[in-house]
This record gives C-alpha cells, sequence and structure tokens, in this order.
C-alpha cells in the first residue's frame, strides 16, 4: 500500500460503513519491524482527519495507545493514511 522513503507505511486499510463517522481503520509498519494497528480514518466538521488508536479505560474515558512525538511526524503519517484511504476510493 502507501508507504514512503522513511520505512513508514500503510500495510492494511479496511473501510467501514459510509454512514459511520469513522471511515476506516489502518495499520501503520515501521521500517519492517513495527506495527501500530487501529488508525482511524475520521469525518469531522472541516473534512477527514487521522485518529490515533485507543482504548477505553475503567473510568469510561478514552486514552490513546500510541501517537506521534512531533507534529512533523503525525503530518506524516495523516498524509500516508489519507493518501491510501483515498487512493483506494
Amino acid at each position: 500500500m502507501a508507504g514512503n522513503g522513511n520505512g513508514v507505511e500503510v500495510l492494511r486499510l479496511r473501510r467501514l460503513n459510509k454512514d459511520s463517522k469513522v471511515k476506516a481503520f489502518a495499520d501503520v509498519g515501521f521500517a519492517g519491524a513495527f506495527v501500530v494497528k487501529g488508525l482511524r480514518v475520521v469525518e469531522g466538521k472541516s473534512g477527514l482527519f487521522v485518529g490515533m488508536p485507543r482504548q477505553q479505560g475503567k473510568d469510561g474515558k478514552w486514552y490513546d495507545g500510541a501517537h506521534p512525538l512531533t507534529k512533523e511526524f503525525r503530518d506524516l503519517l495523516s498524509e500516508l493514511v489519507l493518501e491510501a484511504y483515498e487512493g483506494g476510493k
């Protein structure tokens, strides 16, 4: 699927029901050695965005399971996942 020269690639993209705000789930691989599953393509008020994987805690709140440490890397991940999503339409 979609990738770049930095060893980051979308390994799998699962599309969901078109009526849902969550449009797809993506699994992203890093350098062929690590995978993060469950990134979400979401339809927001300003268009599509990529949400990080999250889990609901015992307190009912949602917590990110993984997230980028820099804005630049978040932008790179978002771009790759959205390219994979839009390329498959």
